[in-house]
């Protein structure tokens, strides 16, 4: 299974000789490697004392959150309700928010007073919280919090203070378990009755507590399900249609903006957590998700888009039924933003050298990203942990001497031009490759062409439609400090 996704990055003609990076003595992955791996610290780190835009811009967007002040205290609770009557679910998104801001501030400036507040939050709630609850958007606050949390703790997981072992049984009990329980059952609905995002938040709390507890089955699980799930978030069923132009129709543009914004910055999500353990979830199918990334783009900037029409089954298993149809494409607000665009455009445009002019508009117009405490104080603000301007900019491909059998002149004619012209055109197809590949010595900024060896070094098995509450409680124990 996992061949295949290499298989796909060759035939992109993406030059790379990197294998996967090698795992901690007595684990599953590599650490930190959920959103930003530590290559990528050093390098927000050393932009920012250089000097360096957008890197300085994006850092001051972090410093100016409330979020990110090291005076920030911990509300923790033991149960947390979102859904129905008693919500206080807002204490745990903006606590995970603050441990998020307060641990990249801490690893970009070294100012160590900002992570021992980031450890401090994290450890406040795994010792406190036992439970979530709600109507079905519980499934929600698992989904969206247990990846956040596990991408929060990854970026201080080898801080002597923090409690490794107590945040990852509270992320294998208390998050986990409602995410692969919905990937399997829906909440007991038809698998089509939620709509592509809500797969999607929890297939990112299942790769991402997967990879946090060094869970391999787990992972496999999640990968599995974003190539092949029954439900409307894998990536056939998220985006249904790829027309001639290069562009992928995404389901939810039929349903509304905020939501199809939110569903294509979670499967980047996953896409980028997936990237950094070896797994090219980017390139797969033909980089599927780059082309429905670009049709969202499109659209988003006020730019018309085709839509297929799509009728969807809704209702219980063994309940009530019915169908609904979204016959075409909604309305969309140029003004309306998240920040998702800097991570999505800088691996296409960046590290593979594919042209992606929707995707480098979106991302310029979007900088520089904030993040949660930037868009409101509702919800929808926190769903990303944003500051993609900072983490996620990158140098350019440094060109490459052509491979065997590769002419020169084809890897010019893929090279990026030195401009785009501002109406956003491109003379080159959209979703094409550049032989350029960018090498700054690990796979976060390469990727691997060839996971044959990760998948046997790890051993995973992907399993389909299995029982998913199987949890390892054998943890793997941090070296005494």
């Amino acid at each position: 299974m996992l061949k295949a996704a290499g298989a796909t990055a060759v035939a992109a003609g993406v030059v790379s000789t990197v294998t996967p990076p090698a795992t901690a003595a007595g684990g599953a992955f590599a650490h930190p490697g959920l959103l930003h791996t530590r290559t990528d610290l050093a390098r927000m780190a050393a932009k920012v004392k250089a000097g360096a835009a957008p890197y300085t811009a994006g850092f001051a967007k972090l410093t100016a959150n409330s979020h990110a002040q090291s005076g920030w205290t911990a509300r923790p609770q033991t149960t947390v309700v979102r859904g129905g009557s008693g919500q206080n679910y807002v204490t745990l998104y903006n606590d995970i928010h603050a441990a998020y801001q307060n641990a990249l501030r801490g690893h970009v400036s070294g100012e160590g007073a900002h992570l021992d507040t980031a450890v401090a939050i994290l450890n406040a709630w795994s010792a406190e919280l036992t439970t979530l609850a709600g109507n079905a958007d519980r499934f929600l606050a698992a989904g969206l919090y247990g990846y956040q949390f596990a991408n929060a703790a990854e970026l201080v997981r080898d801080h002597p203070d923090f409690d490794l072992d107590r945040f990852q049984e509270m992320l294998a009990t208390v998050f986990a378990p409602l995410s692969d329980s919905f990937l399997v059952k829906h909440n007991d609905a038809v698998v089509t009755n939620y709509w592509t995002n809500w797969d999607l938040t929890a297939m990112c709390c299942v790769l991402a507590t997967g990879l946090f507890c060094d869970d391999k089955a787990q992972v496999a699980r999640a990968v599995e399900y974003f190539k092949h799930g029954e439900g409307l978030g894998s990536i056939k069923n998220a985006i249904p249609v790829v027309h001639d132009d290069g562009l992928g129709e995404w389901l939810e543009a039929g349903r509304d903006q905020g939501h199809a914004l939110l569903g294509v910055g979670l499967m980047g999500t996953f896409c980028e957590m997936a990237w950094n353990q070896g797994i090219d979830l980017y390139g797969h199918d033909d980089s599927r998700f780059l082309k429905g990334a670009q049709y969202v783009a499109k659209w988003s900037m006020g730019g018309e888009v085709p839509y297929t029409a799509n009728t969807r089954a809704k209702g219980a298993v063994n309940g009530w039924s019915g169908r609904e149809t979204a016959s075409d494409v909604a309305a969309a607000d140029p003004a309306m933003t998240r920040p998702i665009w800097a991570m999505i455009a800088n691996h296409y445009t960046k590290r593979r050298g594919m042209s992606a002019s929707y995707l480098t508009q979106i991302a310029a117009k979007s900088a520089p990203e904030g993040g949660g405490g930037d868009y409101g104080p509702n919800s929808g603000g926190y769903d990303q942990l944003g500051f993609g301007t900072l983490s996620f900019t990158r140098d350019r491909p440094r060109a490459t001497t052509p491979s065997p059998g590769q002419s020169a002149t084809a890897s010019a004619s893929a090279s990026a031009p030195a401009s785009i012209p501002a109406d956003g055109s491109d003379p080159r197809p959209q979703g094409t490759a550049s032989a350029a590949a960018a090498s700054d010595g690990d796979l976060a900024a390469t990727g691997s062409n060839d996971l044959v060896g990760w998948t046997a070094a790890a051993g995973i098995t992907a399993i389909a439609g299995g029982v998913l509450f199987m949890r390892r409680r054998d943890r793997v124990r941090r070296e005494s400090q």
